[in-house]
């Protein structure tokens, strides 16, 4: 049992001792007990604060870098580790814990706040220079992971000393008391950055507000609880710290929307027509006027090229539908261009569209210029537009439904697509698929991820659904999605690399029945699967849901 400690002298310095020493009580203007919850508010609101910041920083990385798996393990990595860091050295401020966690608490408001502009600043106006420059988001990440994460870690001691001059209590007490407050308010931050700033703010005004939040409560539990621990001066350099933290961020707050065009500019060019942040993605339109080829970007990646696209969804489509066609099922294609292919060959007659973002299926059907493109894909009553996770969509599908499958998803490469890559998902298309049923992959550039294209090659023979290989050249550079941001992809010559799947292996031939596709022939399908022939490696092993290889 800790022994209650006599009062210090009148006129004897406070000691701020560690453990062996006795310390003197703060000079609260509050009852105890009221000044130990106000405590653990504070602790509670700093750590919702602190799972944004660390939030936002993953969700941003993985948006403009790309590979949400490396990019989450990156920061969270980096940031226990600056933890530990700023928790050894919290230990030379024990003695000014008041002082030191208000200093903290504005440098951490002001650091996290504005990470997510400075990091989009990064990426959007440097990141397209090229060299080391191309590199300053990753660099940036890193330095905000560390920076953030040595704020963090020195709030727990400072805040353990605080509430300890609060009231004595054991110590295995108040770490209980201090870490429950934490983990509790960590949850709060963690579910309300994906359901309420996210949606509502998006992630330069969320971690804006989030770091005022965080000012305005260090502030206010230094400022008001522990003023009597602070001298005049510290308080008025404490004060006049957090009133310029508030008005930068509140500055750039209000600035937030002009910023977000002029960065949106620096990144697509000056002819962005349509931005919009749907349910699941940003979508960005640009061309489209004054003869200029529209283009479509997803969450930054450049997914259609209006002067080129024509060339990848003829490759995709074309060949899959030389068969029997009657029901088609697309995965993907919410810009309405793989349907418009569909629909040109005679004896289509339902096609599902199974679409993950249904923002971007409405944008092209109601667009005028997306919508031209399509040819009004979306206004023939054979197109059915169906939304949802497409594992469970397929689980409740009936075995034979679809005559062809024409999957076009973005690269491997990407997170959020491996799943859909899997030797799982193939062996359910499989089931779906008519005896003699086609299925079309777009899996990625052959040329610059060969090891990624031919591993998809490997997981559908896995499932039982061997292919023939083909690539088509892009006329025009950066006509390919890729798994990099929009500006480095849009400089370097990419094409497209396509597997046409079934039971038993299928010959590459066009319909004769369709009109004539304006960019393939049967002389280029050969042509483009000996070219792709090329560059098999074989010996690959299949990619899983529980071992993702790409």
């Amino acid at each position: 049992m800790i022994e209650p400690h006599a009062p210090a002298p009148p006129g004897s310095p406070p000691s701020w001792g560690g453990p062996c020493g006795p310390e003197a009580p703060a000079r609260l203007p509050v009852r105890p007990a009221v000044g130990r919850f106000l405590v653990l508010a504070g602790v509670f609101v700093c750590a919702a604060c602190g799972l944004v910041y660390e939030l936002e920083l993953v969700a941003l990385a993985s948006y403009l870098i790309g590979d949400s798996v490396t990019q989450a393990s990156v920061v969270l990595s980096v940031m226990v580790f600056a933890m530990g860091l700023g928790s050894l050295a919290a230990k030379r401020l024990r003695g000014l814990a008041a002082a030191g966690f208000g200093a903290l608490e504005a440098a951490l408001a002001l650091v996290g706040g504005s990470s997510a502009m400075l990091l989009y600043a990064v990426f959007a106006w440097t990141g397209g220079w090229g060299g080391l420059w191309a590199d300053g988001p990753r660099i940036l990440l890193v330095a905000f992971s560390l920076a953030i994460g040595v704020l963090i870690g020195a709030e727990v001691p400072l805040l353990m000393e605080l509430i300890q001059r609060v009231r004595r209590q054991d110590p295995g007490g108040a770490v209980a008391d201090l870490f429950a407050a934490d983990y509790v308010g960590a949850l709060v931050g963690g579910l309300a950055f994906p359901f309420v700033l996210l949606p509502f703010l998006g992630q330069l005004t969320g971690a804006l507000l989030t770091g005022t939040v965080n000012a305005v409560v260090g502030a206010a539990l230094v400022l008001g609880l522990f003023r009597r621990d602070l001298t005049r001066r510290a308080r008025w350099l404490l004060l006049m710290a957090n009133a310029v933290v508030l008005a930068l961020l509140a500055t750039a707050t209000v600035l937030a929307d002009d910023f977000e065009r002029a960065a949106r500019h620096a990144v697509y060019g000056q002819d962005v027509r349509v931005a919009v942040r749907t349910d699941v993605q940003e979508v960005v339109l640009t061309g489209d006027t004054d003869g200029r080829p529209l283009d479509l970007f997803l969450d930054g990646r450049l997914r259609v090229r209006g002067s080129d696209e024509r060339r990848y969804h003829e490759a995709l489509v074309h060949p899959a539908m030389s068969g029997p066609h009657a029901r088609v099922l697309i995965l993907g294609g919410g810009d309405g261009l793989a349907a418009r292919e569909v629909l040109r060959h005679p004896g289509t007659g339902r096609v599902d569209l199974l679409e993950a973002d249904p923002g971007l299926a409405r944008l092209a059907r109601r667009d005028p210029g997306l919508s031209a493109l399509n040819e009004h894909a979306f206004g023939d009553a054979r197109v059915h537009v169906l939304t949802g996770d497409a594992f469970h969509r397929l689980r409740s599908t009936p075995s034979a439904t679809y005559d062809v499958v024409i999957s076009d998803l973005p690269d491997p490469g990407l997170t959020a697509s491996t799943k859909l890559y899997s030797q799982e998902f193939y062996g359910l298309l499989r089931r779906v698929l008519a005896p003699d049923g086609r299925l079309a992959v777009h899996a990625g550039p052959v040329a610059a991820r060969p090891r990624a294209f031919w591993t998809v090659d490997a997981t559908l023979r896995a499932a039982g659904l061997p292919a023939t290989a083909y690539r088509v050249a892009a006329r025009h550079p950066g006509s390919a999605p890729g798994t990099d941001r929009a500006a480095a992809d849009l400089r370097a010559p990419r094409g497209w690399g396509f597997l046409l799947a079934a039971r038993t292996a299928p010959a590459l031939r066009l319909d004769p029945a369709a009109p004539r596709p304006h960019t393939l022939t049967p002389d280029a399908l050969d042509r483009d699967a000996r070219d792709a022939a090329r560059t098999r490696i074989p010996g690959l092993p299949p990619s899983t849901l529980p071992h993702p290889r790409y």
